[in-house]
Parts: C-alpha cells; structure tokens; sequence
C-alpha cells in the first residue's frame, strides 16, 4: 500500500457482490480514482470456481468469515455457523449461485416503507436487466449482454423430477421461471454460472475491466477498522466522512476520499464498521467507550433472514447423491463427469430444484420457498447420510421475526454479536409448522409413491403446531439471507439509517450499498437483488457528482 498517494475520488469498502459492481461503473470515468479495499485475499482458491466447491470454501478461513449465531432461543438454544464470503466476490464467491429476483409485491413493499417510487417493480426492472446475460437472451423482463450471467443447470435427478411432479398434484403449478415478478410455481432453479463454472461478481465486475484500469486501485487482505470524519462538517452541520482507517497485517495506513466512501461490506461487516466508527445507537457506542458521531439507533437493528427447515426423507430405489458419492468409484465417476462435460453432481448448484407456495390458505402470495436436494446431511460441510435420502428445505419468505448486530468491543478484530432470534414470534412459528405439512402433502403423492419416501426429519410422530415449531427449531438453519441491518427508510422513520438513495443519515459523504440496506427482506435468495441496489446505487453516485460541483480535494497532514 502506498501511504504517500492516498487520496481517491470514491473509497469502496468491500469486494464482494455491491462492491464489485461499484467499482466497475464508477470507474468508468477515466478522471475518477476508484479505491476498493478488501478484507480476504483474490478469487484464487480453486473451490470458488468449481460449483460445488462451496462445501469447501464455507468453514474455510481463506474465504468465510467464521461467524457464529449467539444461542438461539427459536433454535432451542443452539447456536449456527454463519458464513460470509471473505474474498473477491464476496458471497458470491461462496453462495448457492441461484438466479433469484424476489417478487413485485416485494418491491412495491420498499417504495412505500421509503416514500419512494423508484423502488417499484418497475422501476427496478431495468437495473436487473441492465447488468444481466441470460442464456435464452432478452425480452420484455431478461436482459442479454450483460455481465451477471445466467444458466440453465446442467443436470437433473430423477428423484427431482418426481418431486416437482409429486408438487403439482399438491396445487403447485409448474414454472420455467421464477424471475417474472410472481414466483408461484415448481422447476428448475436458473445459476449464475458460465459453462459450469461458477460466475461470481469479481468474474463479472472487475476482471478484466476494472484490473486493466489505471484509475482503479485494488488492496486486499486490507481490513477497515474505521471510518474517519471531519467533524468541521460539509458546511450543512453534519460530519463529513473523508477516509478509512486500514490495517494491512503490519501496520495501519489511512486512505481518503474527496467525493464519497461506500459501505458494501455486507449485512453484518457494515454495521460492524458503522458502530466502530461512532454511528449507531449512542448508549451501544458509549458503553464500549466509542464517541458519537450520529446517534443512529437503527445500525444493527432490524435483521432479517431465511430460516430453512430442512426435512429429510429416505427412499428406495432413487440414485441420489448420498449413494453416488459413498464410493471411491462413484466419485472418480463425478470427476469425470465434470472434467469432460463440465456437469454432473460437480457443476450443480446447492438446490436445484424451486417451489413457491402458500403455506396455508390465508396467504394471497406464495410466502415459502422450497430448496429441494437429492442428499441429505446433519449440515452443510458435513458428511453426507450413508442412505439414499432427498432434503427438500422450507423456508418462511417474509419472517415476521428480528434481530441484531452488535459490536461486542471496540476492537476492530473481535466479530460482532449476530442474533438472529429465528422463530421469535407467533406468526414466525405457524407458517414453520404449516410449512412441514405441506412438505408431508408434497412427499404423499403419487409421484413419489415409487421411492417409497418415509420421513426421517423431523418425523412423521410430530404433527401439533407445538411438536413441529419446537422440532423446526432442531433441525433448521440459516440458508445465507442476512439483510436489513442498515435499512433504508422514509424521513420520519427513526430506524432508518440510509435515506431512499442509499446516504447515511446525520453524516455526508458516506453510502452503505448493500444487502443491509433492504427494508424488508426480499421473497427468495438475496444476491442478485443486492446487484440490482448497487446498480442503482452506482447510477446515483454518477448523478450526483455530475450536477454537483467539483469538491476541491483536501489537503491531508
């Protein structure tokens, strides 16, 4: 890092999926110096790019945080591996690759929480598809040319198949794409992969437009321990944030932005960085002995996730992976596969197989999500059952339940306290324990039948609400969805902590542009909606700085 040329026009917090795309856009004008600073190292670990390498790069500290849930009280006490993408890409470096937008009514949703119209369906319609390359190219809603890739898998399972069959006949009509504003529907998730590769947002977004940039400055295992301000102010009374406080393993090294910094370190690293530089709720800040800058009181508040139950069912007569991959044989056979054809079990995203439904008759949307898996295992990085067995995984898609991060220290080394209080209410509770039975009406119908299914998790002796909240709390775990620990909100919501366009309140010059910033969670998996914020995000920054004057830089002791 060099200490004497530090000044940039943009300091971007964060490699991962916002970051990367900040980057590639706002350096897209030659006279601005971007800086992206990133905690983990590059994209190189051989796993990220293999797709099912993410057994193998969750749990590992080369490219996961390592984070760990507080006990849960939903989660009768136990207490969840956490993982976040530490690397280029980020989460997407690490996640499940699945190509999902989240429905219409979700957005309608933000523009109302916000006052602000350009959260509509269709007004983030053109972000999505700005950024998009789907294999069967553009129309009225996919766009093509972009750089996020989308796939169709390169498998299927039988065992899948008649799941999907099996669904239908429960009410659940097919789908070839859940990505059209309405999710209801059974099918074959669409990935961001490129020929069976993983396709994450350091791929897409900064290699190679962004390295071959001379205006583009990349730092990693470069960790932000701190956001620096004037307390002068930007001549409106606020503090203006000018820099970031950076250790790089030997020393700390100060960087500083004339124009902006943005935050997208994710829903649990901004609001870490946030409290640690004196914003977020004053009594949290003072008790660890950290001033106050902007007393915040929603930094680390309003967490929301995707609760997965994963029920397990054994079969008979199905080829599943648990029975492919238990022998030295079957696994050379996987190898090839993939090695020759870039497909098999080794090119396959987590899930492969979608549903969305209503939990019961009182919803007028689908409000769950199926993950459905031809394995089974206690866990993801654990070894896979020694039985033939599919998972086919529930989640609640608009939990009604909140938690919190909170820093437990001033020190930027210790890892927040993350508490997700899963299942902490009443309504959280009936849609887990109407969600295990329309699982048992799904795994019931005659498309099934031939396999046989017998439900091993949670078991078929469980049938009161009581019984099945309490055994969804047992076997159920985070499916990766953090969001809303920053929220963006209207004017008289005091728990907001960014305005509609991303800005941090009581501060100037600074932007969290990340999953953190949604105001509720969005219904299915959370990566590419995040893309679609950075979009915009990115596009207002650009504005600004146009319409704005030049601000002169400042001079640094």
């Amino acid at each position: 890092m060099n200490q004497h040329d530090n000044t940039y026009d943009y300091i971007v917090i964060g490699g991962g999926t916002a970051g990367a795309l900040m980057c590639n856009r706002l350096s897209q004008d030659a006279n601005r110096r971007v800086l992206l600073v990133e905690a983990g190292g590059r994209d190189s670990h051989p796993w990220i790019h293999v797709p099912v390498g993410y057994l193998y790069c969750i749990g590992n500290p080369r490219t996961d945080w390592l984070y760990q849930t507080e006990p849960d009280a939903g989660l009768n006490g136990r207490s969840l591996r956490y993982p976040r993408g530490k690397t280029l890409g980020g989460c997407s470096s690490i996640n499940g690759m699945i190509y999902m937008r989240g429905q219409a009514r979700d957005y309608e949703q933000w523009a109302q929480l916000t006052g602000d119209d350009t959260w509509r369906w269709s007004h983030v319609l053109p972000a999505f598809k700005q950024h998009e390359d789907h294999y069967l190219g553009a129309d009225e809603l996919h766009g093509a040319g972009g750089e996020w890739r989308v796939e169709k898998q390169r498998l299927r399972w039988d065992i899948l198949d008649a799941f999907a069959l099996a669904a239908q006949q429960a009410g659940v009509p097919a789908s070839a794409d859940f990505n059209r504003g309405d999710n209801e529907g059974v099918g074959y998730f669409q990935v961001n992969q490129r020929g069976g590769w993983r396709w994450n947002s350091a791929k897409a977004f900064l290699r190679p437009t962004c390295y071959a940039r001379p205006n583009f400055t990349l730092w990693v295992h470069a960790r932000v321990t701190r956001l620096l301000f004037d307390s002068t102010g930007s001549g409106d009374g606020r503090p203006r944030c000018t820099g970031v406080r950076v250790w790089d393993g030997r020393q700390m090294v100060d960087a500083f932005a004339s124009r902006e910094v943005i935050l997208c370190a994710g829903s649990i690293g901004s609001p870490q960085i946030l409290q640690l530089s004196g914003i977020g709720p004053a009594a949290l800040l003072r008790r660890h002995g950290i001033g106050v800058v902007a007393d915040l009181p929603g930094v680390g508040e309003n967490l929301q996730d995707h609760l997965q139950i994963r029920a397990v069912y054994k079969v008979q007569g199905a080829p599943t992976l648990n029975v492919l991959a238990s022998s030295m044989l079957g696994k050379a056979r996987i190898a090839l596969e993939y090695l020759w054809r870039r497909s098999g079990p080794m090119s396959m995203a987590p899930s492969q197989l979608g549903a969305f439904t209503r939990s019961s008759a009182q919803y007028a949307w689908p409000n769950i999500q199926y993950h459905v898996q031809p394995l089974s295992l206690d866990a993801f990085g654990e070894p896979l059952h020694r039985f033939p067995a599919f998972t086919a995984s529930v989640c609640n898609l608009n939990p009604t339940s909140r938690g919190t991060v909170r820093i437990r220290s001033p020190r930027f080394e210790d890892a927040p306290a993350i508490a997700p209080n899963y299942l902490s209410t009443g309504e959280d509770r009936k849609v887990a324990a109407d969600s295990l039975r329309v699982t048992r009406r799904i795994a019931a119908q005659p498309a099934l039948a031939r396999y046989r299914p017998e439900e091993w998790k949670p078991g078929p002796q469980y049938e009161s609400d009581e019984d099945l909240a309490r055994l969804a709390g047992d076997i159920a775990t985070t499916i990766f969805h953090p969001v809303g620990t920053t929220k963006m909100g209207a004017d008289g919501d005091p728990m907001a902590v960014l305005d509609s366009r991303l800005r941090v309140r009581g501060v100037s010059a600074l932007r969290v542009v990340d999953a953190g910033a949604m105001p509720t969670i969005t219904s299915g998996n959370t990566n590419s909606p995040t893309l679609m914020m950075a979009e915009k995000a990115a596009g207002w920054v650009r504005e600004e700085a146009r319409s704005a004057r030049a601000a002169p830089v400042r001079e640094q002791a």
